[in-house]
């Protein structure tokens, strides 16, 4: 009987405990504890912890992407896009220096083969770099890299027996550089331009979305700066407490966190558009001068080589050249290098008279004289000026690429030390207000 009596005691016992979180976790009891200045705390509290947590962590993980996006900018797109302009650029002078060499007859000048094989070999060496930059064997730009790594060579060789018919006197040596000439100017060129602009295009995509404001993580910073005001308003409203220190420096934090952001990510966006407007649009004119300037040289050179009669050569020199000075006239003049540009142009000026004076020569009949104008040592011949005109748009295209680079790297160093100072600053708000709430529960108690 008593062992009974004692099983039955402790039943009731541990029923007690059921019994009192059952009671507890009734509805009624719950909604009860909800609408009560205790259950209200804890829900302000907690929501405002949630906020000033999300809101650090939300802005940190903005910035370290932004951030991330700016290096691989640095680091891959940027040179990749200028590795492509440089393989442009190199085909262009490999085709306007073959032309050149058909000019002296017989063996060419060693400087004009020199300068044919180094920009061959350089476009090749750009292909190399390249090679591992397309997403995908499907994707456009690895289709481009290899139709251009396939026609080089094929390119090369029509040269080759072009150089070797020229020399032993064969007139069909004439034939076979047009041949060549034609595939670099309607199959490689265009494939390498097409290149340079997917390449070029990827720098301006990178830069734009820069420069947009990350408006997520400033909104969430704002509606956690509004929701600390509107429970420092009720806390004065029901308890008539005038201030809270605890909520007081979680808004201090979320709007020092708030105004760094906005300061931080406009002055790496101001650099970035300085970037663009000092480096990347005047880069693109100085590229394009240089590519056009080669191709008015392959047509100046050609019409030699072929004795033109037709005009073809000469429409494609005048065209480029009025695209050159077009280009040259509209260069920013608080853009980098504009002493180089002032070069280019004077340059550009000197071509443009030794070209009238070689077609004066050669409507007089003289081949030998008018081939001397185009690729004679004279300071005031033709090469000599199409080498300072390409030298200065290489020197330009130097200093706005550097501007270019020093603008994209200020934009990533503005932002070096906003992540982790937004996580600590979100998590020093969140420990504010719990400090700040924690007196206002225990008279409670």
């Amino acid at each position: 009987m008593a062992r009974t009596e004692q099983l039955s005691v402790r039943r009731q016992l541990r029923g007690v405990p059921v019994a009192k979180v059952r009671e507890q976790l009734d509805p009624a009891n719950v909604r009860s504890f909800a609408q009560s200045s205790p259950g209200r705390l804890i829900a302000f509290g907690l929501l405002l912890i949630a906020l000033c947590l999300a809101a650090g962590w939300v802005t940190a993980g903005t910035v370290s992407d932004r951030q991330h996006a700016l290096d691989i900018l640095l680091d891959d797109t940027e040179p990749d896009a200028h590795s492509a302009h440089r393989l442009y650029t190199s085909l262009s002078i490999a085709d306007a220096a073959a032309a050149t060499a058909f000019i002296a007859g017989g063996l060419e000048p060693e400087a004009v083969r020199d300068r044919y094989s180094q920009a061959v070999g350089e476009a090749a060496a750009e292909l190399v770099t390249q090679s591992g930059q397309a997403v995908g064997h499907s994707s456009p730009d690895h289709r481009l890299r290899t139709g251009i790594a396939t026609g080089l060579p094929i390119y090369s060789g029509l040269i080759e027996t072009a150089r070797t018919n020229n020399r032993i006197g064969y007139p069909v040596g004439a034939a076979y550089l047009s041949e060549a000439s034609n595939q670099m100017q309607t199959t490689l060129l265009p494939m390498a331009q097409e290149l340079q602009g997917h390449r070029s295009d990827a720098v301006d995509a990178a830069q734009s979305r820069h420069v947009r404001p990350p408006w997520a993580a400033i909104a969430l910073l704002i509606v956690t700066l509004g929701a600390l005001g509107w429970a420092q308003r009720d806390l004065a409203r029901r308890w008539r407490r005038t201030l809270n220190a605890g909520l007081l420096l979680a808004s201090g934090s979320v709007l020092i966190l708030l105004a760094w952001t906005v300061a931080a990510g406009s002055i790496s966006a101001a650099a970035v558009i300085q970037g663009r407007d000092e480096g990347a649009l005047p880069a693109a004119r100085l590229t394009e001068t240089r590519i056009l300037a080669q191709q008015a040289r392959a047509a100046e050179t050609l019409k030699l080589v072929n004795r033109d009669a037709t005009g073809d050569y000469d429409r494609t020199y005048n065209t480029g050249m009025t695209r050159m000075t077009e280009l040259l006239a509209g260069y920013p003049k608080d853009a980098p290098a504009a002493d180089h540009l002032a070069e280019a142009r004077a340059a550009l000026d000197r071509w443009r008279a030794a070209h009238q004076r070689m077609n004066e020569t050669l409507d007089r009949g003289d081949f030998t004289g008018a081939a001397v104008v185009a690729t004679g040592p004279g300071a005031a011949d033709a090469a000599a000026q199409v080498e300072a005109l390409d030298r200065a748009l290489q020197q330009g295209l130097d200093r706005t690429r550097s501007a270019l680079r020093g603008n994209i790297s200020q934009a990533a160093r503005v932002l070096d030390f906003l992540a982790p100072g937004a996580m600590a600053l979100g998590i020093a708000a969140a420990v504010s207000v719990g400090l700040g709430l924690w007196p206002r529960l225990r008279e409670y108690r």
